[in-house]
This record gives structure tokens, sequence and C-alpha cells, in this order.
């Protein structure tokens, strides 16, 4: 449950302190992805994913302030200063922070500067990298017979800390502890801590570059010693002698490396490893098979709010997807033709649909104009693919006809009525429409009258999370829907290659392009000279099918 404050007389603006969680972006509660996609401005600190960020509007503000050991960082009191000033200014701000705010988070400073000023806020929780860690190394932090107790320490200050009842709990978890392993090696050890205590080192928990390292207590600093550890999670007890028993690979994008060291698990107390066989006497498990798209990152350019689906489709088969709307939908500079047209709804014989675009336009006017489906009696209704007619039933009407193949140039070829006089109305996008589908059915005798239903424009930014994946060359694959989406992604592709002095051919030489069908794959070809995968379905499922075959063949 959030704790929120009471509004009092606190200015309009309100502040969400939330808790990140431990890495990926999906480990993010639902409330704090409520709040980062209303968001106006975010106060964000260091290992925050960047795809966590994508998730506010494109114009939302977004702060770094580090938070990272040992790098540079905003002060904490300048923080403090920031949330009060953005909250005064009226705006919905998100305080993100990774794991949870309550564990190391320093959010008391944050909270006391915001009461002071009477500014309204909320705390939503996160997962603790404490828990998820060693949970996600397959490491429980509690056992009926290896540990009844745990605490959770941070290494940032040693001499603070009470080692001597600290030797004495079951299971030990430090954060902040990369930079003290050896302060901390030493003194539990002399506290009277076995040096054989099996030790793991968790970096990067919950990212997809997770590793693990096992080791003891007496081993672990000389065997790390030319190791990148930070930021890390270290847990100390005999609980990790589970892991072999426990861990399950992960089958998805979040796939974890392990790096053994020479006496990992060898070295282990007897004891241990006893009580280990007693508590979990299953073999150790084999590696679960990884998803067709593990390890793929994927962009999708689907325009905002059209591609949670594909994006769930792919990641089903563990593909990392990011979203990048490359299309904004949008009314038609004129509502005049359509409304014209609505008035006049028993003049046509048939309504045309090719997208869900077009239904939720048509239906949304239809409603804005005072009526509703009883409008349509004796109309009949042809939509272009399953998605259309999918839409097309949430408004309870189900399509007379549906072209077999799921491209408009088949509904000409298979329409049910003779062409010649039939009057067909056609709400479609202003510009960039299908203009070839009206040529071929006014050719066969139609008169349709085609209006604009919606706008369809390019969006006027890449979200940052992608721009720093193209940066960083860790892009796999981009998909494209539609010819338009070919054309606002190069221009938004171009003009973030040109600001970033990038040759944008030798960038994209790596990447696959992925197109759901021939009209996309022309337009591909026209932009960048190739497509490498074309869908044999002309449907999200059968793009998602396409990509799969592409990646097991290459």
């Amino acid at each position: 449950m959030a704790i929120a404050s009471h509004r009092g007389n606190a200015p309009n603006g309100f502040v969400s302190i939330i808790g990140a969680g431990p890495g990926e972006a999906d480990y993010l509660t639902l409330r704090g992805q409520a709040r980062l996609i209303n968001a106006e401005a975010i106060v964000y600190d260091a290992l925050i994913s960047p795809d966590l960020l994508s998730l506010a509007p494109a114009d939302c503000q977004r702060i770094h302030v580090g938070k990272r050991g040992g790098q540079p960082s905003l002060d904490q009191s300048a923080i403090d200063r920031l949330l009060v000033e953005l909250c005064q200014q009226g705006l919905r701000v998100v305080r993100l922070k990774s794991g949870d705010p309550f564990v190391f988070g320093r959010t008391t400073s944050e909270i006391q500067a915001l009461q002071a000023s009477e500014c309204a806020f909320e705390v939503v929780p996160g997962i603790s990298s404490a828990l998820a860690g060693p949970l996600l190394a397959g490491i429980p932090l509690t056992d009926p017979v290896l540990s009844r107790s745990f605490a959770v320490v941070s290494a940032h200050d040693p001499d603070a800390l009470d080692w001597q009842a600290l030797s004495g709990i079951d299971t030990l978890v430090v954060l902040m502890g990369a930079r003290q392993l050896s302060i901390i090696v030493e003194r539990l050890i002399a506290r009277g801590r076995s040096p054989q205590t099996p030790v793991a080192i968790i970096r990067w928990a919950g990212h997809p570059q997770q590793q693990v390292w096992l080791s003891t207590l007496e081993a672990v600093v000389r065997q790390t010693a030319h190791e990148t550890l930070s930021p890390a999670v270290i847990t100390i007890g005999d609980v990790v002698a589970l892991r072999p028993f426990l861990y399950r690979p992960p089958t998805d994008q979040t796939r974890t490396h392990l790096t053994r060291l020479p006496l990992a698990i060898a070295s282990m107390s007897e004891s241990a490893s006893q009580s280990a066989s007693q508590t979990a006497a299953l073999p150790p498990p084999a590696d679960t098979p990884p998803l067709p798209l593990t390890g793929k990152t994927i962009v999708v350019t689907r325009a905002a709010g059209q591609s949670s689906q594909f994006t769930q489709l792919l990641q089903a088969q563990g593909a990392k997807v990011l979203e990048m709307p490359a299309l904004e939908i949008g009314p038609p500079s004129s509502w005049e033709e359509l409304d014209e047209a609505i008035a006049h709804l028993s003049d046509f014989d048939w309504l045309i649909l090719t997208s869900t675009n077009g239904v939720d336009a048509f239906f949304q006017r239809l409603s804005t104009q005072h009526q509703d489906s009883r409008a349509l009696h004796g109309l009949k209704i042809a939509v272009v693919g399953q998605k259309t007619a999918a839409q097309l039933q949430h408004y309870g009407i189900q399509p007379d006809f549906i072209p077999p193949n799921f491209v408009a140039d088949s509904l000409v070829e298979h329409f049910p009525s003779p062409l010649t006089g039939l009057k067909i109305l056609f709400p479609r996008v202003e510009t960039g429409g299908r203009e070839v589908l009206v040529a071929a059915f006014t050719s066969k005798g139609a008169k349709v009258a085609e209006v604009p239903a919606y706008e369809s424009g390019c969006a006027k930014t890449m979200p940052l999370a992608v721009q720093q994946r193209f940066s960083s060359g860790n892009v796999n694959v981009i998909t494209f829907a539609s010819s338009k989406t070919v054309h606002c992604f190069n221009q938004l592709f171009e003009a973030f290659c040109q600001a970033t002095n990038t040759n944008s051919n030798m960038l994209l030489h790596t990447i696959c392009l992925a197109s759901i069908g021939p009209q996309t794959s022309t337009a591909c070809r026209a932009a960048f000279g190739r497509v490498d995968v074309e869908a044999e379905e002309y449907t999200l499922e059968g793009l998602t099918q396409a990509l799969i075959q592409w990646a097991k063949s290459s």
C-alpha cells in the first residue's frame, strides 16, 4: 500500500516517491507504472533502467541526479530543493529510486523537505535488491535448517556497523559493499565467523547483464581481485550452498551470466553442504532451453497506444522490446466531410474500414453526432484484417466481409458484391493513405466517398531509451507494421544520426529490418535498400513467427 500525505494547503503539484525495483522495468509495481505514465517531471538516480524513463510522456522532464557510490551526483539538499521547486510549479513529479525507497534510499530527507513546504506526496514501495538479488541468484535468505535470521546492512561506512552482532546473524546481505569487501571479510572472520562460510556476489542484480560469483569468506577477496564487482549485492551465509538446487536459469531477456570461481562450491564447508542436501534433495537442474527471441533487442515502431499487443507477443518469446512510437494519431484538420457522410449514411451501400484507427475514429465521431450503431442499419461493412474486425466487434458489430488475405488489395479482388454503381463510404487517414485502393474500386465502377477520419503524423522525438540503445549498438531488430512507420522512423533515425554524428548506414548494417507485408517491404527497400524479414501472414502474430524463424536460422 502506498503511503500518502494529506494535501492540506499544499500546492497543486504532487510528488510520487517510487521504488523502481532491482533492475529491469518489469519489476516495477503497477502503481509505480501508473504514476510514470502520467509524470510531468522525473527525478531519477543512477542504475534506473532507461526503459522505465521511456514510460513517461515524450515532453516529460527527465532529471538525472546520480546517487551511485564514488560517482558525481547532486547533493542531497539540492535534490530536496529540486523536488519542492517542481512540486510548487504544479507538476506531477516522480522521484524514481532503485529498489525500495525506504531501504537505504535516503528518503527521509526528501519527505521532510516536502512536508516543510506543504507539498503533497506519496511513497510507492518497490522490490529491494537486498531481497531480489539473492532470489534471482537462487539463494533464499531464510531456511528451516540453515538460516532462521537475516540482516541487511549498508557498507557505506563500515565503522558504523556492529560487526560482533552481525557475525552471529545466519544470513548477511551487504549493499554498497564492493569497495569494502576486504574490510567486511576481515571483520567477520576476526569476530568468529568461519572462513569457510559461503559467499555470493551478485552484480547488476535484476538486469540482463547480471553476474554471480560464488566463493568463501577466506577466498573471495583474492579470487575477485581483478573483477569489477560494483554494483553488487553480497550474500554471506550457509544458504548460498542451496543455489545449485534452487536456481533455475531465466528463459527470457534477464538471462543470467554465471561466473564460477575456481573454488566456488568445493570450498564450502562440509556442514553447509550436508545441511543443504538434507533440506533440498533434488539434483542440480539442467539449464532450461532459452526462448526463441532470448537475447534479442527489438524496436517496435507502431503508434503510441498500439504497441502493447505486439510488445507482449515478442516478450512472450523472450525478446527485449523497446517501444518507439514513430506515429502520432490525432484528429483530421476538419471534421466537415466525415460529419456530412454520417448525416447521410443511408445513401451508402458499404462502409469500408481498413485499420483499427479508422474504426475508432468513425465510431467516436458517430457518438459525438449523438448517433450509435443503429444508424448503420442497412449498411454493409467490410474490414481488412482480423485486428480491424476485432476492433469493430468492440462496438457490438460483426463485419459482413473480411477478405481472405490480410491486405487491402485483396478486398477489391474478392469483394462479394458487383462493384458497378456501388456507393462506398471509406473513412481513412487524411494523408498518406491507400490511394491505390480507391483507384481500384473506382476503376471497377464503384463510387467511393473517401473522407478524412483521423490524421497520422510523424512523432517529433525518439525516446531516450531507444537513443541509448542505438548509441551502444544494442539493437538487433527494427519492426515496421506500415509504410508510414517506415517513413517516420527514417526521419527520426536520420535526425538522431545527424545529432550524434553517426553514419546511419553503418549503424543499420547489423540490424535486421522486419516488415509486416509487401507494401511495407516496398517502403523499407525505398528507404533502406533492403528488408530482411517479411511476414507470410500479414498480422502481428505472423510477424512474430517470422522473427522466430529468423532467430532460429541466424
